[in-house]
This record gives C-alpha cells, sequence and structure tokens, in this order.
C-alpha cells in the first residue's frame, strides 16, 4: 500500500485508544479546506510498507489500535492486504473516509477488517460538489452512511463547519443524511497552513454552533451529537 506519512504515537486520533496513524497519498475531493492538502497532492516521497509493519510489529506493548486516514485510503488497490497483516498482529483498526467507496466499506465491514469508521459529511445533497470542488455520485455517499449506520462496529460521521459553505439549512441537510445515526461530530473551522487552499475561511463559533446541535439533534434521532472546537 502506497504510505506518504507515519505518526507512530497519538492520543486524539482513535476514540479512547493510544494509536499509531498510517497516511495514505491522493483524493478524489478537492475540499479547500483540507488540512492534509500535501497528501492530496501528487508530489510525495513514499514509505515502504514494510517499514512501517516492522515499526508497528515493534511496538504492540506500546499502542492498541491503528489509524488509516489520507488522502482517501479507500482509493488504495492494497488497503485490504495492508489492513489484513495489521489485524494479524492484535491491532484494532480505525479508516478515515470520505465514503465515495461504499463497495470498499462494504467489504472490509464484511471481513471483520474495521473496529470503527470515521467519515466526513461534506455538506447538504445541494452543496456537496461546490464543497468538495469535484463530482461524485452523491448515491455513493448515502450508501456509503446507510452501510456504516447498519454495521455492527463503532463509527462516527464528521462535519467541519465554516461559514462560507454551510448555513442553517445545510445542517438541515447534514442531519437528515446523518438521520438515526449513533454519533455526529461538529468541527469548528481552523486554519491551517497545510490547507488545500491558503484562503482563512470563516469560522462558526462555538456558541452559534452549539445552537446547530441543538436544532437538528432531536429532530434527527442522532444518538449524540459533540462539538470539536478551540474552547
Amino acid at each position: 500500500m502506497e504510505i506518504v506519512g507515519f505518526l507512530k504515537t497519538s492520543l486524539i486520533d482513535y476514540p479512547d485508544m493510544v494509536a499509531s496513524v498510517v497516511f495514505t497519498p491522493r483524493c478524489n475531493f478537492r475540499c479547500g479546506f483540507c488540512h492534509n492538502g500535501d497528501l492530496v497532492k501528487e508530489e510525495n516521497d513514499f514509505i515502504a510498507s514494510r517499514e512501517v509493519l516492522e515499526t508497528l510489529e515493534k511496538r504492540k506493548h506500546l499502542i492498541d489500535g491503528v489509524v488509516i486516514t489520507g488522502g482517501e485510503p479507500t482509493l488504495q488497490p492494497k488497503l485490504e492486504s495492508f489492513i489484513k497483516v495489521v489485524k494479524s498482529m492484535g491491532y484494532k483498526v480505525k479508516l478515515d473516509t470520505n465514503g465515495s467507496k461504499p463497495e470498499v466499506l462494504k467489504t472490509l465491514i464484511e471481513k471483520n477488517l474495521l473496529d470503527y469508521i470515521a467519515m466526513d459529511l461534506k455538506n447538504s445533497k445541494q452543496k456537496y460538489h461546490h464543497t468538495i470542488q469535484n463530482t461524485i455520485d452523491l448515491n455513493l455517499i448515502q450508501s456509503s452512511i446507510e452501510i456504516i449506520k447498519a454495521s455492527r462496529i463503532s463509527y462516527e460521521f464528521r462535519s467541519t463547519l465554516m461559514k462560507d459553505f454551510h448555513d442553517e439549512l445545510d445542517l438541515h441537510g447534514i442531519g437528515l443524511m446523518a438521520k438515526s445515526a449513533d454519533k455526529l461530530i461538529l468541527q469548528q473551522y481552523q486554519y491551517s497552513d497545510k490547507q488545500l487552499e491558503e484562503k482563512k475561511y470563516q469560522a462558526y463559533t462555538l456558541d452559534e454552533m452549539k445552537l446547530f446541535k441543538q436544532k437538528i439533534q432531536e429532530r434527527y434521532q442522532i444518538k449524540e451529537i459533540s462539538i470539536r472546537g478551540k474552547y
């Protein structure tokens, strides 16, 4: 599998786990606010999978899980075989995805290769293409949502909110997409110099996001909505 980044220890990327993080290159979305913009671009130095796996083997007494993120990992043809090796070491595996490849998610779930999934919901369906700066069959996104909700593994949906892309109607659109989900995380936009675009978007305040939470949680029967940002 193509790997362009490896973080040996993280306390924040896998809920309640000490984990290593594996970064894959490329993405089929072009979200200007993406904090991993350098991974989306084509010019990256690769890290040998063998070296990463050898390090994971040595660190089994130090970490509990492995996060595979990107970029978009489901674009990787060798993702399944990589995860099989990681699982054989006894690790829990979390996958971060944009949900554009539901068939990959379905296969990985059916083969019991995933323990946690985090899927981004970029916007309401009406503004999805504008937000991702690309076109995609939105039925694929909805299929991934339903596959994840129907699975018996832990998961979260998450949306990074900014005034440039999201208004209250869009929040209701996101709520509708995630209806009856176990968990939705509303993330406050924070500027990063690693963004795909250098523009500083307009962030919502945490108080504004709390109001959004109140308006959609009960209406769309979402069990838990968390707000992630600077307090």
